[in-house]
C-alpha cells in the first residue's frame, strides 16, 4: 500500500505518470487504442471517431471554464469557425487538410482571441451574454457571408458559404497520403493522433507559467494580479488556446463528415459542450474525455432501446428527440446534486479505494 509520496530526482517529481500502476494503465489504453481499429466494425468506429472530435472540443471549452474559470456558451461558434475556415481552404483553394486545418486553427484562435478582449472587465453572467453574442454573430456571418460578399464585391453569383459546404474527397490527404477506402477506419488514426497530442498539449500546458496563471486567475483573480498576473495577457490566452482547439475539433468534423452546415454549430451545442465538461469534471483533462464520451454513447444507447421498443409501441421513436433532451437534463442535475466534481472524482474515488484498501482513509 502507497505510504506517500516520495521522489529523488526531479523528473520523478516532475512526471506526468510518477507511479507504475499509472504507466501500465497508460500502455493498456495504447494498446487498446492500436487493436480496436482492426477488430471494431464501422458502427463503433464512428462512434469512436465522434468521441474522439468531441473529446477534443471538450478540452478546449475546459481549458477555458474549467481551469480559467471564464464561462462560455458560445464554444460552438468557434468550432464553426474552424469548421468553415478548412472547408473553404479545401474548396476553393484546393488545400489538402494537413495545411487548412492548422490555418483554421489559427484563424478560429484569432476570432477567439477578439472576442475574448472583454473577459478583463466581465465576469460570470455577464461574461456569458457576451460569449453568447459572439456564438449569433458567427452564426448570423455564416449564414449571411454569401450576401455581404455579394454586396462587397457587386458579383450576384459569388457563393462562398451556401446552405452547405462540401469538401472534395481529393482534400482528405496527410502529407499525401489520401484517406481513402474505408473512411471511418483511415479517420480513427488522424483524430486519435490529434486527440493524444491535444491531451499531452493541455496537461502540459498547466505544469507550466503560463497554466499555474490562468488557474490562479480561476481562483482569484484580484490575488493574482496583486502577485503579478497579467489578467489581461493570460485571459486573452485562454480564450485564444480554446478557440484554437476548438478550432481544431471543428475542423477535423468537417472534414471526417464531409459536409458543412452552421445547424450543427448552434447554441444547443454549445450547451452540449458545457454538459460534457460539467459532468466529465471541471479543471481535468480526463474529465472532459469521460463527459465527450458519456454524451456521445447516452444519445446512441437511447436510439438503439428506442428501435428496440418501436416493435412493441411504434410510437415510441416519436418522442425520441425529447427523451434525449430530458436524459441530458437528468444527467446534469443528478451530477450537480451528488457528484458536482464529476465522473472523473468518482474514477479517483474508485481508485482510491482499491489502493488504500483495506483501509478506508
Amino acid at each position: 500500500m502507497q505510504s506517500g509520496t516520495f521522489h529523488s530526482t526531479y523528473a520523478g517529481d516532475m512526471a506526468l505518470r510518477p507511479y507504475w500502476p499509472m504507466r501500465i494503465r497508460i500502455i493498456l489504453i495504447i494498446a487498446i487504442m492500436l487493436l480496436f481499429p482492426w477488430f471494431g466494425n464501422r458502427y463503433w468506429l464512428n462512434l469512436v471517431n465522434t468521441i474522439g472530435i468531441a473529446a477534443i472540443g471538450a478540452i478546449g471549452l475546459n481549458i477555458l471554464v474549467g481551469f480559467t474559470g471564464q464561462i462560455s456558451i458560445g464554444h460552438a461558434g468557434f468550432m464553426a469557425v474552424g469548421a468553415y475556415t478548412t472547408g473553404l481552404l479545401a474548396a476553393h483553394a484546393g488545400l489538402p487538410m494537413w495545411i487548412s486545418i492548422p490555418i483554421a486553427c489559427i484563424v478560429a484562435a484569432g476570432v477567439g482571441a477578439l472576442f475574448g478582449m472583454p473577459s478583463v472587465r466581465l465576469k460570470g453572467l455577464y461574461l456569458a451574454i457576451a460569449t453568447l453574442a459572439a456564438q449569433e454573430i458567427i452564426i448570423w456571418f455564416l449564414t449571411k457571408g454569401d450576401k455581404i460578399v455579394q454586396m462587397a464585391t457587386g458579383d450576384r453569383r459569388a457563393v462562398f458559404f451556401g446552405e452547405s459546404l462540401s469538401i472534395p474527397p481529393a482534400a482528405n490527404n496527410v502529407f499525401g497520403i489520401a484517406l481513402k477506402g474505408n473512411n471511418d477506419f483511415n479517420f480513427y488514426w488522424v483524430i486519435i493522433t490529434c486527440l493524444v497530442l491535444t491531451v499531452l498539449f493541455a496537461s502540459n500546458l498547466f505544469r507550466s507559467r503560463a497554466g499555474r496563471a490562468m488557474v490562479a486567475i480561476r481562483d482569484q483573480d484580484i490575488a493574482a494580479q496583486v502577485i503579478g498576473v497579467d489578467l489581461f495577457k493570460y485571459k486573452l490566452l485562454a480564450f485564444a488556446t480554446s478557440s484554437f482547439i476548438a478550432g481544431l475539433a471543428g475542423a477535423l468534423m468537417a472534414h471526417y463528415r464531409g459536409i458543412i452546415s452552421w445547424e450543427r454549430f448552434t447554441i444547443d451545442i454549445s450547451i452540449l459542450y458545457l454538459s460534457m465538461i460539467i459532468i466529465g469534471g471541471l479543471g481535468s483533462v480526463s474529465g472532459s474525455i469521460y463527459g465527450a464520451a458519456f454524451m456521445t454513447i447516452l444519445p446512441a444507447l437511447l436510439s438503439n432501446i428506442s428501435r428496440a421498443a418501436s416493435g412493441v409501441m411504434p410510437a415510441f421513436a416519436n418522442y425520441l428527440p425529447y427523451i434525449q433532451q430530458g436524459a441530458f437534463g437528468l444527467a446534469i442535475i443528478l451530477f450537480l446534486i451528488f457528484e458536482p466534481e464529476g465522473i472523473v472524482k468518482m474514477w479517483r474515488n474508485l481508485k482510491d479505494y482499491f489502493r488504500l484498501w483495506p483501509f478506508s482513509y
